[in-house]
């Protein structure tokens, strides 16, 4: 039996043809044989809009209908509400209800992966999955990529697009115990990408210090670490007392605890 292949197409930056790439490459793939599932994953709805399906907030079953059962621990047929094109493409539709699934995954148990839990028993329908995500690094977002084997960038040739994307090259350029810990969500990902520009030895320091003094930078703080790396003045010393100045929420938690 052949393996499903997973594949999100994804860009924080809008309008680079994510729906028309997710279009035509699932509908061409059809026309070789290949059985293809689309999985909408924009609020905006603009590949279920784009398959004909113009009224989607009349839809009953859509995928935040099931991410939801997901997320309430309810029974749901794993098919239920796939609408069949005739173009031989299969779609797990949405509609606007979907941007509330943002909310609602901050607070749940394995939150980035609850797409790949409802996509797991579909897999074995289809020889392809692909997921058109939403102009944004959310939870939605965050969901798709950890539901996917590999990601398609659509990107066109001009300035901002492309700075869409470089956010997540230069995450290559950490260290594996700093990019572990992005992985584990010890250090968020702003701050992780300021610190990929630091020379390898720096960010060996660095993470010596985050592990005996047990914290992360935050972005502010990343972004000064950078600019002292920048001008050749950073060594251990600095860091512990970047390491070391209050954060904005610690100050807001300070003052919570403060009585008259």
């Amino acid at each position: 039996m052949t393996k499903c292949k997973v594949i999100a197409l994804a860009n924080q930056k809008g309008g680079t043809a994510k729906t028309t790439t997710t279009l035509n490459l699932g509908i061409g793939l059809a026309h070789q044989g290949r059985k293809v599932l689309l999985a909408d994953a924009d609020p905006q709805g603009d590949l279920t809009t784009a398959l004909g399906w113009t009224d989607a907030d009349n839809l009953p079953i859509t995928l935040d209908t099931q991410m939801k059962k997901i997320l309430q621990d309810e029974p749901f047929v794993y098919n239920e509400g796939i609408l069949h094109h005739e173009e031989g493409v299969d779609i797990i539709p949405t509609n606007i209800e979907l941007s509330g699934m943002e909310i609602s995954l901050v607070n749940a148990m394995s939150r980035e992966q609850t797409l790949k839990l409802y996509l797991s028993d579909l897999k074995k329908d289809y020889d392809y999955i692909l997921i058109e995500c939403m102009p944004s690094l959310g939870m939605l977002t965050i969901n798709a990529l950890a539901a996917a084997d590999s990601v398609i960038v659509p990107v066109q040739a001009h300035y901002l697009p492309l700075k869409g994307i470089r956010r997540y090259i230069r995450l290559t350029y950490l260290i594996p115990e700093i990019l572990g810990m992005v992985d584990n969500k010890k250090i968020a990902m702003r701050p992780a990408v300021e610190l990929s520009y630091l020379p390898k030895e720096e960010q060996e320091i660095l993470y010596d210090t985050m592990e005996s003094e047990d914290c992360t930078p935050s972005h502010a703080q990343a972004i000064k670490i950078r600019k002292f790396s920048a001008e050749g003045i950073l060594n251990e010393d600095v860091l512990l007392s970047i390491m070391a100045e209050e954060k904005p929420n610690q100050v807001e938690q300070w003052k919570s605890l403060r009585t008259d």
